[in-house]
């Protein structure tokens, strides 16, 4: 599938161990490997990528207009996934999303390193604001969205309706390119 990807934001990208990749076929079965190691994590996502559901989201994910989805590596091993979702040219404006974690890559030593990374390739192409939606019950999320820096904007409620039928609130944090310079961006 060809992607519109008008302001450059889908390439790879890469800095010491970390790489993102676009994501591709191949990464199908190492991304299916990686996801069946947390299946509780599921319940808040909006869409599941456990063992039952992983094909379907997974081609879901690669036939997906609005989302540009990257592999994450780490010293070559696939640690996850992430992604550009709904990005407005115009507006200059784009959501960090679709992003899981091996369990054994959480923790802080590769998710700041990778929405910097994010961050930093995002204004380069000209971005002006990046946000992350996360599910209100995800306290783990909106910590590590506090530790980057990012600020609460607020709370979207009946935000949208996860794959098991759950009407999700949704906190939104975003930076801005006033944020850049206090940030080290």
């Amino acid at each position: 599938m060809v992607r519109s990807d008008p302001l450059g934001l889908h390439q790879l990208l890469e800095e010491g161990a970390l790489r993102l990749e676009p994501l591709e076929e191949r990464h199908r079965e190492p991304l299916r490997e990686a996801c069946a190691e947390d299946l509780e994590i599921w319940e808040m996502y909006g869409i599941s990528y456990d063992p039952e559901h992983f094909d379907e989201s997974f081609s879901g994910l690669l036939a997906n207009p609005e989302r540009l989805p990257f592999a994450i590596l780490v010293d070559g091993e696939l640690a996850g996934m992430t992604a550009w979702i709904g990005t407005h040219v115009q507006w200059r404006t784009s959501e960090i999303g679709n992003t899981y974690l091996r369990p054994r890559h959480r923790g802080g030593q590769v998710n700041g390193p990778l929405k910097r990374l994010m961050l930093r390739h995002g204004f380069a192409c000209g971005l002006k604001r990046m946000f992350f939606s996360v599910d209100t019950r995800n306290q783990r999320s909106q910590a590590a969205c506090r530790k980057i820096g990012a600020e609460l904007d607020g709370v979207l409620r009946n935000h949208m309706i996860t794959w098991t039928g759950y009407e999700r609130d949704s906190a939104i944090f975003s930076i801005v390119e006033r944020d850049r310079e206090r940030l080290g961006l």
